[in-house]
């Protein structure tokens, strides 16, 4: 089981790195990365697309025929459609979210910025995420995208990890600490 994740991360890696590459080359990182996000929101809300792009036995020409039609409907870039066709073709269709993920972790890095998970005990005004965010930014000195979820487990605080680093001020966490000292004693 192992081995098949390793492959499909390091394959999903080599066609990101592809896809950015040739997205810079043609001066169109801006438009594919913009259809990289349109097509991730639908794969993610349809379970259509993620049970047609999953489904093993369809055929390559149906493959290519249905996603040629959504890349006309939703006026994808060449480069995109393309880059659909080529993964049909070479049978990789399937790691399609992986790809498109590391594509966008790729893109993310060459501007400089930093992400961010934040997981907090309510949820954030987009005033409150924006203070956060330019304070971080600041202090980080790097811009920093953040992965946001509320975790009502929580009690009160928030948990943060950007990197390795790992930033923890919820309620739950400090109790944790006071019953590991109240264990010691």
């Amino acid at each position: 089981m192992s081995a098949n994740k390793s492959f499909s991360s390091e394959t999903s890696n080599r066609y990101a790195l592809a896809l950015f590459e040739l997205a810079s080359e043609n001066s169109e990182l801006d438009a594919v990365e913009k259809n990289v996000n349109e097509l991730l929101t639908i794969y993610d809300t349809s379970e259509d697309l993620k049970n047609f792009i999953k489904n093993p036995t369809l055929s390559q020409s149906n493959q290519l025929e249905i996603l040629n039609k959504i890349a006309s409907q939703m006026s994808l870039s060449k480069i995109i459609k393309n880059f659909l066709s080529v993964l049909v073709t070479k049978r990789r269709i399937f790691f399609i979210k992986k790809i498109f993920l590391n594509f966008l972790s790729i893109v993310s890095k060459q501007r400089g910025e930093l992400k961010a998970l934040l997981v907090s005990s309510k949820n954030l005004t987009g005033e409150e995420l924006e203070s956060l965010n330019k304070d971080l930014s600041q202090t980080m000195g790097a811009p920093i995208t953040f992965d946001y979820n509320v975790d009502e487990n929580l009690i009160g605080g928030l948990k943060m990890q950007i990197g390795s680093l790992m930033i923890d001020t919820s309620i739950k966490n400090k109790l944790k600490k006071y019953e590991q000292t109240m264990l010691e004693v």
